[in-house]
């Protein structure tokens, strides 16, 4: 989960001045948490809660319709409690209406804001299809139109195989013959790229920026390079870059110096619970 933060962060001061090269300044006073991080933690602190409040899962038990039936609640209660708390962080005017919402409903959205929200799913399901349903329940709330879902799937399907150490051809492969072709390279659409916030525009890109990279880094720089949704287009990237090369200790602190108290201890809360969960 924090690769997607630290991707949304570095790539934050570049979503409206982009960067069509890797050579850049990782962190700078300019860089800040946006929605991408906001919804992130929100969609962490979800899983939390549902897990806990369904401790049979822990005893790895099937996870039950109820199960599902929890967390699209608590999806929606902790996306809704984050946006209003943090209204000014760059959300859409569509989600925003969504989060101020006394009755929140899906509106058939297939922007972006479906991928780079659901990295925390790939660290709690156990197989590809629960993977699968986590992403949708989740994602469903507000993003239910087909490429919005897929978006999203697509994202958490090549974390959790990169948590699975499947090698970078093995999810290419998966995601070409069930989600996107990858037959680009970044040097190819570098030129032309710009901006958008659809998912079926975006998060094969960022895959594309995970796989030519040679590290968590690298990924980060490949995802800026492009341009367009700069944030977004890192943070989708930074998520997969992370479960397949881990984060250097040195990006990491720096990273958590955005974080202000409040969602500094939900992050601290979550890497607590992943620790306990994979005891």
């Amino acid at each position: 989960m924090l690769g997607a933060i630290i991707g949304d962060i570095i790539g934050s001061r570049f979503e409206w001045h982009n960067h069509k090269y890797k050579e850049f300044e990782l962190f700078t006073e300019d860089c800040r948490m946006t929605d991408d991080s906001i919804m992130t933690l929100a969609v962490a602190k979800a899983l939390m809660e549902t897990e806990k409040a369904m401790q049979s899962v822990a005893d790895g038990l099937e996870r039950s319709d109820v199960y599902y039936e929890l967390l699209e609640k608590l999806s929606i209660q902790y996306m809704q409690a984050f946006g209003r708390r943090y209204p000014d962080c760059g959300f859409s005017r569509a989600f925003f209406q969504w989060i101020i919402s006394d009755n929140p409903q899906p509106y058939n959205s297939f922007g972006n804001g479906a991928a780079m929200r659901i990295s925390p799913v790939a660290y709690i399901g156990r197989t590809v299809s629960e993977i699968q349903r986590l992403s949708e329940t989740v994602t469903g709330v507000s993003h239910n139109h087909e490429e919005g879902l897929k978006g999203a799937e697509a994202t958490a399907i090549a974390i959790y195989m990169a948590r699975s150490d499947s090698s970078k051809d093995e999810i290419r492969k998966m995601i070409g013959e069930n989600y996107y072709q990858l037959d680009f390279t970044l040097d190819e659409i570098r030129e032309s790229y710009r901006f958008t916030t659809d998912c079926q525009a975006t998060v094969p890109q960022a895959i594309t920026a995970f796989r030519e990279a040679t590290s968590f880094e690298d990924a980060i720089r490949n995802a800026v390079s492009l341009g367009g949704d700069s944030d977004t287009l890192a943070a989708i990237a930074g998520a997969i870059a992370e479960a397949h090369y881990g984060i250097p200790e040195q990006i990491k602190e720096r990273a958590l110096s955005y974080f202000d108290a409040e969602l500094l201890s939900v992050y601290e809360e979550w890497v607590r619970f992943i620790k306990d969960k994979n005891q």
